[in-house]
């Protein structure tokens, strides 16, 4: 993989990481477009350090309410953050299962066909649709603004479910776990961040236990390997977008924007679909 693509790429998950398109569905819509062709397992890892890098921006971006919970927890203070930690940790359960035990079958998604990733953007932008409008719904049990309840133990785990079924190229992560947060009736800024903040763990803990395998050189694998200067430039760049997107993300949220991406997903799912 050459520098420049490794630059696109990573601005490209930076950018979509947060908003509710998926950033896997348009890493595997611009390696087709870049042409770029290296195997599934490779491309995995790959992404894993992208997101990696998405998750560094997230602790710098909400570096305050980290810290708090950190303290919170290992100083064992059984306040609200101490508790919110617990639920963060109960909500990775799910996806945890998934990278356990479906991790291979997982991968075959990968560097496949461009049809799964349109037709999850088509759902995603359902699911997108279905919480807006559900929520503003006067009759409904749903709760317009910052209205919403407190996340429970059991709201913790039904998103991190909906994390879970999200590895699937083309379904957003962000946009499933607030739109299912926002279905549940939580508090909308309060979901944005559970939804950054639950990632942090799988996502760090499966970038150390891969980064053995991740840095390989092309005398060993040709031109299918990532190399280290595509790792580093991926990486950056995609830390650095994904410190803008993340406060914008979270605006965004907050004043109840996200359906307007399910336009975007629907005509983006189309493309996908016919472009295959």
């Amino acid at each position: 993989m050459e520098w420049f693509d490794a630059l696109i790429l990573g601005i490209i998950q930076g950018l979509t990481e947060y908003l509710p398109v998926s950033s896997s569905g348009h890493l595997e819509i611009f390696r087709e477009i870049l042409g770029i062709d290296i195997p599934s397992d490779k491309i995995l890892q790959f992404d894993l350090i992208l997101h990696a890098a998405t998750v560094c921006s997230t602790i710098v971006v909400l570096w305050p309410m980290f810290s708090r919970l950190l303290v919170s927890f290992f100083g064992f203070k059984r306040d609200a953050e101490f508790y919110m930690v617990w639920k963060i940790l109960l909500s990775c359960v799910p996806i945890a299962v998934v990278g356990l035990f479906l991790k291979d079958y997982v991968e075959m998604f990968f560097g496949s066909s461009l049809l799964l990733v349109g037709i999850c953007l088509i759902v995603t932008a359902g699911l997108l649709a279905f919480a807006h409008f559900t929520d503003k719904m006067p009759s409904g049990a749903m709760v317009p603004a910052e209205k919403g309840r407190e996340i429970s133990w059991s709201d913790a785990f039904i998103i991190g479910c909906a994390q879970a079924v999200a590895v699937l190229p083309g379904l957003s992560r962000s946009g499933s776990t607030i739109a299912t947060g926002i279905l549940l009736g939580d508090k909308r800024s309060k979901v944005a961040y559970f939804s950054f903040l639950m990632v942090i763990i799988p996502i760090l803990g499966e970038a150390l236990l891969d980064l053995k395998e991740l840095v390989v050189t092309p005398s060993q694998q040709g031109d299918t390997s990532v190399g280290v200067l595509a790792l580093m430039v991926g990486f950056f760049s995609s830390f650095l977008v994904g410190c803008c997107a993340c406060k914008w993300m979270i605006d965004l949220v907050r004043r109840g924007k996200l359906v307007w991406f399910s336009i975007y997903c629907v005509v983006m799912g189309v493309i996908c679909i016919l472009w295959r």
